[in-house]
């Protein structure tokens, strides 16, 4: 963890519910929130609102809104110029001064490590977007891992590019993607050498963590940019026990689901610049290309939550300390049942994993009487207790990186789902890509017909159809339907736990091809 620290001062902000450690050396800046300080002193002001939103702060004018987030939620919903008015002039512009959201976006660079930090309020699949226009700036190829969001598919669709995939590993065994190694990297851009980026996932979904210096290193010696999805990571680096965060390993822009892992409110993210020629290099045009996908009226709250967030998992390390005690409490649990498995061994015996995130426990169930996508609908529907992801191999938990977690009721529900006498079947997972046959733009934007699935192999997909989650297409625009891919999607499609992302009817009794 490269943060400096210093004492933490007797005046800092601070929870309610608990006290600072005394020995615990924190940057005195990051006690602060600019942001949502200035937000809440900007509500305790006794304003006649006559401007949007519509609900002027008052239930009364939207009871249900209310009944959802609560009166004094409408009170900060202030529209985006309005919330970073200046409180001493009253002035809504004031040419070189430094804003509340500046000085929060900053802070959020300091944590991290970042050269700069931009707030984004559509997510990390806006951040995807964004990215991928980027690098649409910088050429019209590149080099990106084939087990990519299903977003990022979308970026490329849109933008015309040419991607060249870097196919990472893959467990067959638990339905896990995994990542890419940096001598796949560099293989790839010496066969394409026409590549003006890399672009790479780590953490996979399953924790799996890449060796972003190596892919750094590579894409830098080829004198491109390289261009993290972090979106599961963005606890990283904040505390001893936690894997480095890709920013301060040389990525050099780094897309932030800060939600996922942090704890902000769900919609909002980050955007990460790293360091050194090339983060320079993008810098103006991820600025331009940012304001261009961010709305102009986003959500003051899910801003603020990013504030906030940084500041508590920063400037709380007792609670990163006891989640992860409780994540270590699962994986003992697990480790030491009759009927389940850890399978953090096999994730880190994956040819790309380096290091693997404690807060993400994969639970095998093979073996248990139960396949892992029923013990996640059972637990869902008799108990409440509602996982991350399951494959019909697995079961996967997540612990949010400051949570305080009821370990005695999650272990009571597991010990609770029936075992079968007899082991169930359990599909086959993540079927081989299909073959490619138009580009991508090419296919989303050509002319479509609707066919049965009976008929739809053989056909080319004229969408993205992603398994969700991971949420990792399956099939991409301008690639030919395979039966194996068919069936897969199917299943997934009717499975009480999962849905896909991008098919023309929940069911998937029709696909969408090119005419």
């Amino acid at each position: 963890m490269s943060i400096l620290y210093a004492p933490v001062p007797s005046s800092a902000a601070q929870d309610d519910d608990t006290t600072a450690a005394a020995d615990r050396h924190i940057p005195r800046a990051q006690f602060e929130t600019p942001y949502a300080d200035a937000l809440r002193s900007l509500a305790s002001h006794d304003w006649q609102r006559m401007h949007v939103p519509a609900h002027h702060a008052k239930a009364l004018n939207a009871p249900g809104v209310a009944s959802l987030v609560g009166a004094d939620a409408l009170t900060l919903d202030f529209p985006m110029l309005f919330s970073g008015v200046d409180q001493k002039t009253w002035r809504l512009t004031t040419p070189g001064r430094v804003t509340p959201l500046m000085r929060a976006q900053d802070l959020a660079a300091d944590a991290w490590g970042a050269s700069r930090v931009w707030f984004t309020t559509n997510g990390a699949s806006g951040g995807n977007h964004v990215a991928t226009t980027v690098v649409r700036g910088l050429g019209a190829e590149f080099a990106v891992q084939r087990s990519v969001h299903s977003s990022v598919i979308d970026g490329i669709t849109h933008a015309n590019l040419t991607p060249h995939f870097v196919h990472g590993a893959v467990d067959s065994g638990l339905g896990a993607a995994h990542g890419v190694t940096a001598a796949q990297v560099s293989a790839t851009l010496a066969e394409h050498p026409e590549s003006a980026a890399v672009y790479i996932v780590t953490p996979s979904y399953f924790g799996a963590v890449a060796d972003v210096a190596a892919i750094a290193d590579v894409a830098h010696r080829h004198g491109v940019p390289l261009i993290v999805d972090e979106a599961w990571g963005s606890h990283f680096g904040m505390h001893p026990a936690l894997p480095t965060n890709a920013a301060r390993l040389g990525a050099d822009l780094v897309i932030s689901s800060t939600h996922k892992g942090a704890g902000s409110l769900t919609q909002s993210a980050m955007l990460q610049l790293g360091h050194g020629p090339q983060a320079q290099r993008l810098e103006s045009l991820v600025d331009r290309v940012v304001r261009s996908y961010q709305s102009t009226s986003c959500s003051a709250l899910l801003l603020a939550s990013l504030d906030e967030a940084r500041r508590h998992l920063v400037t709380r390390p007792d609670a990163v300390e006891a989640a992860l005690t409780s994540a270590q409490r699962i994986r003992g649990l697990v480790h030491d049942d009759r009927r389940y498995r850890d399978a953090t061994p096999d994730i880190l015996a994956s040819l790309d994993a380096i290091a693997n995130d404690p807060f993400k426990i994969a639970i095998d169930t093979r073996g248990a009487g139960i396949t892992g996508t029923d013990a996640h609908y059972q637990l869902l529907r008799d108990h409440r207790v509602y996982c991350e992801l399951s494959t019909p191999s697995a079961l996967l938990v997540l612990v949010g990186a400051t949570a305080r977690v009821d370990v005695d009721r999650l272990w009571g529900a597991l010990q609770a789902l029936p075992e079968a006498e007899v082991e169930p079947v359990r599909p086959v997972s993540l079927p081989a890509s299909c073959e490619r046959a138009m580009g991508l733009s090419d296919a989303f934007f050509s002319a479509v017909e609707t066919v049965p699935y009976t008929e739809a192999v053989g056909r080319i997909s004229a969408d993205s159809l992603a398994a969700y989650p991971p949420g990792v297409p399956n099939v991409l625009p301008g690639e030919v339907l395979s039966q194996e891919v068919v069936d897969y999607l199917r299943h997934t499609g009717s499975a009480p736990s999962g849905y896909v992302r991008g098919a023309n009817d929940p069911a998937l009794t029709t696909f969408r091809v090119v005419a």
